[in-house]
């Protein structure tokens, strides 16, 4: 580990949706193993991470849409995962754990909205095995202590080691 970070604010980023004519290009790079066009952009630098940090609010009882596009991108055959002789997902990134970090404003009530999805697809595709989950909720309740829920899951945070 190099101790270099990189932070990719996808609210920031042009990154849009698959369309017909990308997947067509996509599938003809992936036959032709040609992973430097730029299409490949987000997937190249998502497989070379040592660790990936997640942060994203809970919207609609998952995370905002932008999110799922973004792994639209990353998951390519021959670069983030490949297919076992018996058409079992193998992974291939680099990265031993997913952080992810998420809110609400109401409660969570238990549920996982949003973390499954993505310990899915590191667990099964990107041969990440390690995804822990961080939830600041009730951020929007009148009378929440909002200082003091950011607090306790910062501490949370920190006494995970991370």
């Amino acid at each position: 580990m190099d101790g270099k970070t990189e932070e990719v604010k996808l609210c920031d980023e042009n990154i849009c949706p698959i369309d017909w004519e990308q997947l067509e290009k996509r599938d003809r790079l992936i036959m032709q193993k040609n992973f430097s066009d730029p299409l490949f952009k987000y997937a190249n630098q998502f497989v070379e991470a040592d660790e990936i940090l997640i942060a994203a609010p809970c919207w609609d009882l998952a995370f905002p849409s932008v999110l799922r596009v973004y792994f639209e991108h990353i998951t390519i055959t021959g670069l983030t995962f490949k297919y076992s002789p018996e058409g079992v997902p193998t992974g291939l990134c680099n990265a031993g754990r997913i952080i992810y970090v998420t809110t609400s404003g109401g409660p969570f009530a238990g549920q996982r909205h949003g973390y499954d999805y993505i310990k899915d697809l590191a667990n099964s595709f990107y041969g990440i095995p390690d995804v822990m989950c961080f939830k600041a909720e009730n951020l929007d309740i009148k009378g929440a202590d909002v200082n003091g829920i950011i607090q306790k899951n910062i501490h949370d945070i920190e006494t995970a080691g991370i």
